[in-house]
């Protein structure tokens, strides 16, 4: 362990890049495995806080057999407790600030019933003549209590501010439209009966009759449903299954986005911690002779050198559980809907974490340490840079070229390996950049009237933030990765550039050379990353979906070739100006 902390202190830079690339892409790998469990725990605490009913039947149709329909099922000997039939009212909310909305009002009791018992989070429960709106809907509206807000005409104070698990979270409060069809974008309101019934007759509005029912079993709702299909009137029955599934769909698009997005943060936490570590190689290696050299075995060698990944690796999935930790109560309810608390990740998010942090880890550190341990002990005391092979070919074409571009040619393809991962790294980042172009050149329709934006679309809003967040980290891990490419390349071929210096070559020829090793294979996987978009947007998406215009993406591509040109060129510039004399010393000693 002293071998592993010297060499960490010696070697902070990669310590750091190592720590940071595990922390990021563990917890967004955590975060997406997270996002499920934690919506369903939210509405099961929701549930409990609220007494929310297990079945909630609903129907469109009007008249005395739409009564009886709905209190025969109260009637049915699973049933142990209900509340109802009550109206639900079709109407328009406005607020002050002018933002409309469609709005459900459901007429309740003054005094709360056995269930579905809205939980107040401020203010007090319904009175004659005033309105509790449901919190997610008051929060994107903007009102609190005090406040007036007016329903078809009528201004009415907001009394309350509540939350229930009786519905979907907002804006999918509806649960069924007028006539028992397709609902729309629709928020939550409460009134005494009496106010609901005269706002209903008063205005011609369509009204929905719904009842709540606590079974014996809760488990059992499928069965209940199955047992109670009526053919006339039309009843709908939704379960405290079906409303928690229906929550879990405005964070559908989040899990795919974090998960995907953490396997791209994982390859390049690799290719960028992949190229230190070859950068390393020389030292590792003098340094695998040492420890032969006074008795060290293979094992405790390959320990030492792998110990020290694996702990920084190890290091970064915590921290990453930490913050995925942290951020899971905003990303799991981009509404106020829902109440309640998150443990923590779960053993499989662990499991999965702690299984990319090793791979990482592994992957970045196992090329370096099978070359130390297969390297003689004799050799590995006197390693020196390791001398590219001759390629004649290579020679005749480069030859004609520029200085700049035949440094940058011959650096390329002596490294070919180095070459891929860095067109990947640049695919990988014009990929996410495309990706996010798309998503931002789809038409959102909002959650007020008639589709308005005046309520922003909260699922598309809160998608659109985390994968800009993800390309975000996506383009600083790139960048990163560029000027690590640089410098470690600059290393390796310090001779070669010495001898170019040597036989006339400016510094500025030699920063331009370096720069043009990472453009050359750059120019490529820019191409590429807009490629695999538009593969992958005709291959998964439907035909009239919109997808980001061509100029924006070729814009993107270019953006992040001269991004990685203007990134290289100061640690090839520092690296151009290294003594002549002291390189080329260094190598004949």
């Amino acid at each position: 362990m002293r071998l592993v902390l010297a060499d960490v202190r010696r070697h902070r830079t990669q310590a750091a890049m190592l720590l940071l690339a595990v922390t990021v892409a563990t917890a967004t790998l955590a975060m997406g495995l997270s996002l499920r469990g934690a919506s369903d725990a939210l509405y099961v605490q929701t549930r409990a806080a609220t007494a929310g009913p297990d079945v909630v039947a609903l129907s469109g149709d009007t008249g005395r057999a739409v009564t009886s329909a709905l209190t025969g099922l109260a009637a049915d000997p699973e049933v142990v407790a209900h509340h109802g039939p009550y109206q639900i009212v079709y109407a328009d909310l406005t607020t002050r600030g002018s933002a409309t909305s469609p709005v459900v009002v459901h007429g309740f009791d003054e005094r709360p019933a056995a269930i579905n018992r809205p939980l107040l989070t401020s203010g007090r429960w319904i009175r004659p003549g005033g309105t509790v709106l449901e919190r997610g809907f008051a929060t994107e509206l903007g009102v609190k209590v005090g406040d007036r807000v007016t329903i078809e005409g009528h201004s009415y104070p907001v009394l309350g501010i509540a939350v229930t698990a009786a519905t979907s979270i907002y804006p999918w409060a509806a649960q069924i439209g007028p006539g028992g069809g397709p609902s729309n974008y629709t928020g939550l309101a409460w009134m005494t009966r009496a106010d609901a019934r005269e706002l209903a007759t008063t205005h011609d509005l369509p009204v929905t009759t719904a009842i709540d029912l606590k079974l014996k079993d809760p488990g059992a709702t499928e069965a209940f449903r199955e047992a109670h299909r009526f053919p006339a009137p039309r009843v709908n029955l939704h379960s405290w299954q079906f409303n928690a599934e229906q929550d879990a769909r405005i964070l559908r698009n989040s899990e795919p986005i974090l998960i995907v997005g953490s396997w791209l943060l994982a390859f390049l936490a690799i290719t960028g911690v992949a190229a230190l570590a070859t950068g390393r190689a020389i030292e590792q290696t003098r340094r695998a002779g040492l420890l032969k050299a006074v008795g060290a075995t293979p094992a405790l060698i390959a320990t030492v050198l792998l110990t020290e990944y694996l702990t920084l690796a190890l290091a970064g999935e915590v921290l990453g559980l930490a913050i995925a930790r942290l951020a899971m109560p905003a990303l799991a309810s981009p509404t106020a809907s829902r109440i309640g608390d998150l443990g923590g990740p779960g053993t499989g998010t662990v499991i999965a974490t702690t299984v990319l942090a090793l791979v990482v880890a592994v992957l970045s550190a196992l090329r370096p340490t099978l070359r130390a341990l297969r390297t003689a002990t004799v050799t590995a005391l006197s390693a020196a840079a390791h001398q590219p092979r001759r390629r004649p070919w290579l020679t005749a074409l480069s030859a004609l070229l520029p200085t700049p571009l035949l440094l940058g040619l011959r650096l390329t393809v002596r490294h070919p390996g180095r070459a891929v991962l860095q067109a990947g790294s640049i695919a990988t980042t014009v990929f996410a950049i495309a990706t996010l172009l798309a998503l931002f050149a789809e038409p959102v329709r909002g959650y007020g009237l008639n589709g308005s934006s005046a309520l922003p679309n909260l699922r598309d809003a809160h998608d659109r933030r985390l994968l800009l967040a993800v390309t975000a980290l996506l383009i600083v891990l790139a960048l990163v990765n560029a000027i690590t490419f640089t410098w470690t390349m600059a290393i390796e071929a310090r001779t070669n550039v010495a001898i170019a210096r040597a036989l006339g070559a400016t510094p500025g020829q030699v920063t331009a050379g370096l720069s043009a090793a990472q453009l050359l294979p750059a120019a490529p996987g820019a191409a590429l990353g807009v490629l695999l978009h538009l593969g992958l947007h005709w291959l998964l998406t439907a035909g009239n979906a919109a997808d980001a215009p061509v100029p924006w993406l070729l814009g993107a591509a270019l953006a992040t070739v001269l991004a990685t040109a203007a990134l290289t060129a100061l640690p090839a510039r520092l690296a151009a100006r290294r003594p002549v004399a002291r390189t080329l010393s260094a190598e004949a000693t």
